[in-house]
């Protein structure tokens, strides 16, 4: 491990806010795009719902072969493939073809979930925690912003406009990286189909890496009902908001983000489980405050700020807990983890529009709520050896202690290939 600068850290920490940011500028822009296409809530809501299945196809299928190549040249190669989609969502001339692109992009996208092993390998055993840290909150920062950016920008000059801005980052991006980014030592002699099947272990030997799973995306599905029919509420009576507005609500998201270091330190101090239930109620009572939000504009912006702090809470739990199960493979488990989360994310974007058409923004409340409350009714239900061990404080900074479920698996061919 040779260490990580601080100008490297911040460079990744940027290559992962661009990145991410990506899967979130359609959300300001549905209305836009709708009247452009003459589509309506449901349909439109596709964009969302195939940025979020992109994602989750990249995570299951690119996201492991860090492990295999150079992640530096794969990390410049993805950004090359997502600037060019970013350019077809910019001229496409159907809603087809832009679902389409955007499927690209996002599964390309994932770039992000590259540069945080990435930097975590690069970094000494006494800095990871910050290096991680700091890379993670360009994550948030891209994810926050993003609605902001893509707002102001297609007031200015249209929805079609971001895409075009989005592709140039790409691009420049990639020449960043390809600049700064070190040269990783030589990758696991191992194949591809081999990986694979030790993901397929992971996710069938790791119950509590499948139960955080499940959280995450009861959270994110409950996250993603909301966000995407938001613009819909916005733009009709009584706010009547424009894109450049409705854009900002994306900074609401800002008051909490100091929840991820609030639950950085719960789960560092052995409280992940008793947090956990918090944030999902958290959740579920934001979704109380949304619904008084059709007529009032100071409920809507608290029940945001709850919302995105319960969110982001939940996330810092749930990945310090799964690193805890591998340590020696992180990245697998992050693929495993992150693809369920992203599902769930995909049934709450795809369902969101039509059930505005139908049932309005009280039926959207429900639904997210409904979420938030399977989840939490998971939780209650947790087995006391999964809870037992919640309880446990981390061994270190990254919340990556040094307690294993189980034995390592030495059994599979890849077990010492691709253990990091």
């Amino acid at each position: 491990m040779v260490g990580v600068t601080r100008r490297l850290t911040l460079v990744m920490a940027v290559g992962c806010a661009l990145s991410a940011a990506n899967l979130y500028y359609a959300q300001p822009l549905l209305e836009a795009i709708a009247r452009s296409f003459g589509a309506g809530p449901g349909g439109v809501s596709t964009v969302v719902t195939m940025s979020q299945i992109g994602y989750g196809l990249g995570l299951l299928a690119l996201v492991p072969l860090g492990d295999l190549v150079d992640r530096r040249r794969m990390v410049c190669a993805l950004l090359v493939v997502t600037a060019a989609a970013l350019a077809g969502a910019a001229v496409a001339p159907s809603l087809a073809a832009l679902d389409a692109a955007i499927l690209i992009a996002s599964l390309t996208s994932v770039v992000v979930q590259v540069l945080v092993p990435f930097a975590a390998a690069l970094a000494a055993p006494a800095e990871r925690g910050r290096v991680v840290g700091a890379v993670m909150s360009g994550l948030l920062m891209g994810i926050l912003l993003a609605r902001t950016l893509a707002g102001a920008v297609a007031a200015l000059a249209g929805w079609r406009s971001v895409y075009v801005m989005a592709a140039v980052l790409m691009l420049g991006l990639a020449a960043l990286l390809r600049r700064e980014l070190p040269t990783p030592p030589r990758p696991a002699a191992a194949s591809y189909p081999a990986l694979m099947r030790s993901v397929l272990e992971i996710a069938r030997q790791e119950p509590i890496v499948r139960r955080r799973a499940f959280y995450g995306a009861a959270m994110f599905a409950s996250f993603s009902v909301f966000w995407t029919s938001l613009a819909f509420l916005l733009t009709r009576p009584p706010y009547g908001y424009g894109e450049g507005v409705i854009g900002l609500f994306g900074l609401v998201g800002l008051a909490g983000a100091a929840m991820a270091n609030v639950a950085g330190r719960a789960a560092d101090a052995g409280r992940t489980r008793p947090a956990t239930g918090l944030a999902l109620a958290g959740l579920a009572a934001s979704f109380a405050l949304l619904a008084l939000g059709s007529t009032s504009l100071a409920a809507l912006i608290a029940g945001v700020v709850l919302l995105d702090a319960a969110v982001q809470a939940g996330q810092i739990l749930n990945q310090s807990e799964i690193y805890r199960v591998r340590p020696d493979a992180t990245s697998r488990v992050t693929t495993v983890y992150m693809a369920i989360y992203f599902a769930g994310g995909a049934v709450g974007s795809a369902s969101a529009g039509a059930l505005y058409a139908t049932a309005g923004w009280g039926g959207v409340c429900a639904l997210g709520a409904g979420l938030a409350l399977a989840g939490l009714a998971a939780w209650v239900c947790e087995p006391r050896s999964h809870a037992a061990r919640s309880d446990l404080p981390a061994a270190d900074g990254w919340g990556t202690g040094s307690r294993s479920s189980g034995p390592a698996d030495t059994s599979s061919p890849t077990s010492s290939a691709l253990a990091r």
